[in-house]
């Protein structure tokens, strides 16, 4: 199946651990380290133990830097590096403070194609402009996949079996297969990482 039919079979459990997975692999973006989104994956795997996901929300978004910085112009002038860190905050901003129901499903459809943006706009060879590729990523999204560049294609995989890992659980993903998922997350997040640092070495 494609990522759209993927994401319109999930559920919400399932919706909302896709969603959170484009927003770890982001957090380089967004000045995070690799555990502040620790606490919602641990309310996502056990909703009863410890702080809701709302309060866990709240948190991350306090301790991240780049979230509380003046969105940039949207100009021609913003650099693809600008317009990926304003993505990465609009993923952060929207984030429900229920992960349920009608909120999380347009969330996680809005965190897929951000992240896919995301990638885009860092891949080296990204051409400057062209709305960040919008069509191309729709295309993407939908199965058409020929001619990807690497970086796009690898966070297109990571989307993809992310909601397979999750398909078929029931009431929601089981804390197995959460871990599996969150792996998936923290390498493709190690893979961000490194782009970002070299994007930033190459500038100075």
């Amino acid at each position: 199946m494609s990522l759209v039919e993927l994401i319109a079979q999930a559920d919400d459990r399932a919706l909302t651990a896709s969603g959170l997975a484009c927003l770890d692999r982001c957090v380089p973006l967004l000045g995070g380290d690799d555990e502040v989104l620790r606490p919602l994956w641990t309310s996502l795997a056990d909703p009863a133990a410890g702080e809701t996901w709302g309060e866990c929300l709240e948190r991350a978004r306090a301790k991240l830097p780049a979230y509380f910085e003046e969105p940039g112009e949207e100009s021609g002038e913003e650099s693809g590096d600008d317009r990926a860190v304003r993505l990465a905050r609009q993923m952060l901003a929207t984030a429900p403070a229920e992960p349920a129901g009608t909120p999380v499903r347009e969330w996680a459809d809005a965190c897929s194609v951000a992240s896919l943006r995301i990638h885009r706009l860092l891949e080296v060879m990204a051409a400057a402009d062209d709305a960040d590729g919008a069509d191309e990523i729709a295309a993407r999204r939908e199965g058409r996949t020929d001619g990807m560049s690497p970086l796009v294609a690898a966070e297109l995989r990571r989307q993809i079996t992310v909601l397979e890992l999750l398909a078929g659980t029931g009431s929601g993903p089981a804390v197995g297969g959460l871990r599996q998922v969150l792996a998936v997350s923290t390498e493709g997040r190690r893979v961000l990482r490194a782009v970002v640092s070299r994007r930033a070495r190459g500038r100075s």
